[in-house]
């Protein structure tokens, strides 16, 4: 299987700054795993819209997946209460 490339937005790279150290380091194990597997187990794709998510402790990841072009882009990172609303 290839490998695909992994891209964050702006602001879930900002998202990712404000976890706490200790589950951020978990996060990014997550994100990088992606690379070699982009639907591992667990993960579920979100209703009526093209984009998937997996969890990690309290926080999700939100992300799409252009298999076209094999790349990942990471839209979301929060935690669950809060990452599923609009960002209006």
């Amino acid at each position: 299987m290839a490998s695909y490339s992994i891209q964050i937005n702006r602001s879930a790279a900002k998202e990712l700054e404000q976890i706490p150290e200790q589950s951020r380091r978990q996060i990014v194990k997550r994100i990088a795993a992606l690379e070699n597997n982009p639907r591992p187990a667990g993960v579920e794709k979100l209703t009526g819209e093209d984009l998937y998510r997996i969890r990690q402790g309290d926080y999700r990841v939100v992300y799409s997946i252009a298999d076209n072009v094999l790349i990942v882009l990471v839209i979301r990172i929060g935690h669950r209460r809060d990452v599923y609303r609009n960002q209006g």
